[in-house]
């Protein structure tokens, strides 16, 4: 097929790279436009353009898709089919008119269930214990198009969304070619959502951090791994904002937030207990906990805020 791939960041890269080295022509990629980041901002290139460059692919950065000209660009392509996996914008109908197999994603979630943009963090927040990745035709809903093939997995107990989101990535760019392959032979046959199964997902963001030790230790517990690698799960000691990075399940019990062993580093919460793994002082490098101890020491009985 000659395809069109629009994505922006990582989680995009293994589709790409499995596009690239098959037979199929990528005539471009299309992601958005270089941003600054960083302290010093940085002007730096999205993921999959860095990628598309290595493979020798024409890269496209429209500011906006919603004009003629980024229009009559891509319908110029005459792509059989566009894919699209995390590019961060919605097409508009015109765009999605264009290839004659239409506009086809790869989205980090078993739809209907968790639509929109953060559905593998909002996965391990709720403690779910499956997840996988479904391929779908485009409309002009968010996520709301047909299904065309899922995968399933299963989620870790101390999986972060940060390794899941690793996993779905390569699974996302496997089931894309089992897609292409089965819309090219006819064996696919498209099924329409079900609206009252679907949920969907809420912006990540800062106010998600704070930890309240009062609650069970399995819901703080997925609260850090789901807020890998960012925005991070925090919480205050003595004044200092802390990042915890990574912890287990324990059965000890003891006031909320209270440090009940410093080995292992183990704090307790509203029900049950957690034992910190990797933690983090503000401007500090992330550490294991026993490193973090040798530099900063505690005692059985000090309580985090």
């Amino acid at each position: 097929m000659n395809i069109v791939f629009m994505g922006t960041p990582d989680f995009a890269v293994p589709t790409l790279e499995k596009l690239a080295q098959s037979s199929h022509n990528i005539l471009a990629v299309i992601t958005q436009p270089d941003k600054p980041v960083g302290r010093k901002q940085v002007l730096t290139p999205p993921d999959v353009k860095v990628c598309a460059e290595k493979y020798n692919i024409p890269v496209l950065q429209p500011e906006s898709l919603r004009n003629d000209n980024s229009f009559n660009e891509i319908k110029s392509l005459a792509p059989d089919v566009i894919v699209v996996v995390a590019y961060g914008k919605i097409l508009p109908k015109n765009i999605l008119d264009i290839p004659r197999y239409g506009c086809v994603n790869v989205h980090g979630s078993l739809l209907p269930k968790y639509r929109g943009a953060s559905p593998i963090q909002s996965a391990v927040l709720n403690g779910d214990k499956i997840s996988g990745v479904t391929t779908m035709f485009m409309d002009e809903g968010l996520d709301t198009g047909d299904i065309l093939l899922k995968k399933e997995t299963e989620i870790g107990e101390n999986e972060t969304s940060a390794e899941l989101f690793d996993r779905l990535s390569y699974m996302g760019a496997d089931l894309l070619l089992k897609t292409l392959e089965g819309l090219e032979n006819g064996s696919i046959t498209p099924e329409k959502q079900n609206e009252n199964d679907a949920t969907y997902t809420v912006k990540i963001t800062k106010d998600m951090c704070p930890i309240d030790w009062g609650k069970p230790a399995l819901v703080i517990h997925n609260q850090v791994r789901g807020l890998q690698t960012w925005p991070v799960a925090v919480s205050k000691l003595g004044g200092k904002d802390i990042k915890i990075h990574s912890t287990v399940l324990c059965e000890k019990s003891g006031a909320p937030g209270e440090i009940i062993s410093v080995n292992p580093l183990t704090v307790a919460c509203g029900e049950g207990s957690l034992i910190i793994k990797e933690l983090q002082l503000s401007g500090k490098k992330r550490m294991d906990s026993k490193s973090f101890l040798l530099g900063h020491p505690l005692n059985t009985g000090d309580k985090f805020e």
